[in-house]
């Protein structure tokens, strides 16, 4: 799926919500920070979130790497010594032997089979070498249930083919026994977080969320005319399932964490 349709803007929106689970990811890798001189955030949307990473490993090259020119073009004023941005496809990277510590936060529910790139991923890495990935875990949620029905539909079928995300993603023990068989130790948790979303622009709150991430390929396929009319069908299914009570929706969504150490040689 291409990542033209990434719209960094609309995405730092919500940037206290998306960058918690970062900081809470980040937190549990054990790797000593002055020790670290490589780092890779895979999938590091608009940078921000990876220069965090430059100042937690302070000794480290911090590289962040993301399919989307429009999002590496939003983080390139944040660079510096240390810290650089490029534009590359995550499905075709390896992380190279230096690396000591490879995050990824929040893109491989997008990519088919990503099972598979994480263990090519863990395989890759040198022994001691951690990796840190959070993927949500809400594909089941009425909101994510109501906009794959919705692009499935035969009204939308056909000129939204391939705008969903990919998954499927696996349930928490499904990633521990994948890096534990690829030689790693490892920690798996979920948790769910409750989002107080607010109508800003007079839309249903969860749909402003959605606009984010999961309907960036649907407003990247559709015109505005287009667009509008399966927002406001979507609109119907949202507000049935989240009511709007005081103008705020609390939105639960859940999120799977995974942090692996690949075993070290003995």
């Amino acid at each position: 799926m291409p990542f033209e349709q990434w719209d960094p803007a609309v995405y730092i929106r919500r940037r206290p919500e998306r960058a918690r689970p970062f900081a809470e990811l980040v937190a549990r890798i054990g790797a000593v920070p002055d020790e670290v001189r490589s780092v890779v955030d895979a999938g590091c949307g608009p940078g921000y979130l990876t220069a965090t990473l430059a100042e937690r490993y302070p000794r480290a090259h911090v590289t962040g790497l993301d399919s989307s020119a429009a999002m590496i073009t939003e983080a390139q004023p944040l660079a510096r010594a240390g810290l650089r941005f490029a534009v590359a496809d995550v499905r075709e990277w390896t992380p190279p032997p230096d690396v000591d510590v490879l995050v990824s936060n929040a893109v491989l529910h997008w990519i088919d089979g990503h099972p598979e790139l994480l263990r090519r991923w863990a395989g890759a890495l040198r022994p001691g070498a951690w990796l840190a990935v959070q993927v949500p875990g809400n594909q089941q949620a009425p909101s994510h249930v109501a906009v794959r029905d919705l692009i499935e539909s035969p009204e939308w079928s056909e000129r939204l083919a391939g705008t969903s995300e990919s998954g499927p993603v696996l349930e928490p023990v499904g990633y521990a026994t994948q890096l534990t068989e690829a030689g790693c130790r490892v920690d798996v948790w979920e948790t769910t977080y409750l989002h107080d979303l607010r109508e800003e622009t007079g839309g249903h709150p969860v749909l402003g969320w959605l606009e984010g991430t999961t309907l960036r390929p649907v407003i990247a396929a559709l015109g505005r005319e287009e667009y509008g009319r399966f927002a406001a069908a979507l609109t119907d299914r949202l507000a049935a399932a989240y009511p709007v009570a005081d103008g705020r929706v609390w939105y639960p969504f859940r999120r799977i964490f995974v942090v692996a150490q690949k075993a070290p040689v003995r």
